[in-house]
């Protein structure tokens, strides 16, 4: 979804650069500011100069501790009377419940019932007897709705996760650091896209400033309400979202983000959920890097733009890592079915002896491994189906695989790309 060259309008939406100096201000002695650093093999790579932005190494492991400070730091004391609360996936409500704790505000803390442990852990840790966590629905919307009842039900202040233009200009601040960090020009930041909250205030600030950098967003495909909202000019509330990307999954998008998204993003990029999990992957074992799958959404895009970033100077933000280690194993099927080396299928067996042994023999690779069977023999039927899955070493095999299934003329229907069987049976 790329555009022309940003032309910011008489009447901006962008927050000013002088309410993210603001921001900058306070957030002092809170949030870190956290390193860019060079990164050689990925620049070697991607032959560019290619700049981490790590936010995963902020105070509260995300950049949401700026946006979530600034906001309640900027509240009237009739706001913060009855105390705050807030909705979140996770890295916000983590924010939420720092600043809590130095404010010596009390919280209330709603979240999805599928937060991963890890994160609530750390919001119980970060905010100590100040916060209170509810949980509730399956998504960050679910969680929005209950927590805007109890805000007008108690009178309580809402910490906005992305729309609050206070929010935006503590999110901002990621934007000074960058360009305070740079030794020359910036020509490429890509931004992780959620509700929009760290685009709309890296690009309020870089675009005032440095109006030659091209802000990148980059949305997971499953969630694509930016994506959506920018291509109809309005803002577009999904019905159905994958909430596998915990921080960047939204139905929809703020307004004020919304706005300030049209004028400062050069394009928006999505990225498949699978492609995701083979970038977390690679990370840890190239890297080092520990990252939740929003963190690695900036990686996981640059294929897409491999020849306009040859040569330049780029920054990814990390704008996360707070990965629950009980994740791993549905990340990395994630990513073998993404990369094609896993498969499942509903298989029928004949209901004999040694029709098992014969599709091993026969059918199967000498580099192909059954990683799940489900098989339940039933004598008053002439055959039976098996949910099997296969792990093939290099993608290729797939087609090899397909081609001995006909010539032996085995029955079975593949499951990849059947989504509904794939969730019903897998």
């Amino acid at each position: 979804m790329a555009k022309s060259n940003t032309i910011i309008p008489e009447t901006s939406p962008l927050v000013s650069v002088e309410q993210i100096y603001q921001a900058k201000v306070r957030l002092k002695g809170i949030a870190d500011i956290t390193p860019m650093l060079l990164n050689y093999r990925l620049s070697e790579q991607w032959q560019c100069s290619l700049f981490l932005k790590r936010e995963d190494m902020q105070v509260v492991r995300s950049y949401k501790i700026r946006g979530a400070f600034n906001n309640m730091a900027t509240m009237t004391p009739d706001q913060l009377k009855n105390g705050v609360v807030c909705a979140s996936a996770g890295n916000h409500a983590q924010g939420v419940a720092f600043a809590c704790q130095k404010m010596r505000v009390h919280g209330k803390i709603f979240m999805p019932s599928v937060t991963p442990k890890q994160k609530l852990g750390k919001v119980k840790l970060f905010g100590k007897e100040f916060v209170e966590v509810v949980l509730t629905g399956d998504t960050y919307d679910d969680a929005y709705d209950q927590a805007m009842r109890c805000a007008k039900d108690e009178g309580r202040g809402f910490v906005h996760p992305f729309n609050d233009i206070s929010t935006i200009a503590g999110q901002g601040t990621v934007g000074v650091e960058i360009l305070d960090s740079a030794t020359g020009p910036i020509d490429y930041i890509f931004v992780p896209v959620g509700g929009g909250g760290l685009a709309a205030g890296i690009g309020s600030y870089v675009k005032q400033i440095s109006p030659h950098t091209k802000i990148i967003g980059v949305e997971p495909a499953g969630a694509p309400a930016m994506y959506e909202s920018l291509k109809a000019g309005k803002v577009i509330r999904l019905d159905k979202i994958d909430s596998f990307v915990d921080g960047a999954a939204v139905r929809q998008v703020g307004e004020n983000t919304f706005r300030i998204a049209q004028v400062v993003l050069d394009d928006l990029l999505l990225v498949p959920e699978g492609k995701i999990c083979s970038t977390i992957l690679q990370l840890y074992n190239e890297e080092g890097l520990v990252v939740e799958p929003a963190g690695a959404l900036t990686l996981a895009c640059l294929d897409q733009y491999a020849e306009q970033i040859k040569g330049k100077n780029v920054v990814c933000v990390i704008s996360g890592g707070n990965n629950d280690i009980t994740r791993t194993e549905e990340i990395k099927e994630r990513a073998l079915i993404y990369e094609g080396l896993k498969h499942y299928f509903l298989i029928l067996f004949p209901q004999r002896a040694g029709a098992l042994r014969d599709f091993l023999n026969n059918v199967l690779g000498p580099n192909d491994d059954i990683t799940h069977f489900e098989y339940t023999k039933k004598h008053n039927r002439e055959s039976g189906p098996a949910l099997v899955g296969i792990q093939m070493q290099n993608r290729d095999d797939y087609q090899v695989l397909m081609d001995r299934m006909a010539t032996h003329q085995i029955n079975f229907q593949p499951l990849n790309d059947s989504k509904m069987l794939f969730e019903l049976l897998v």
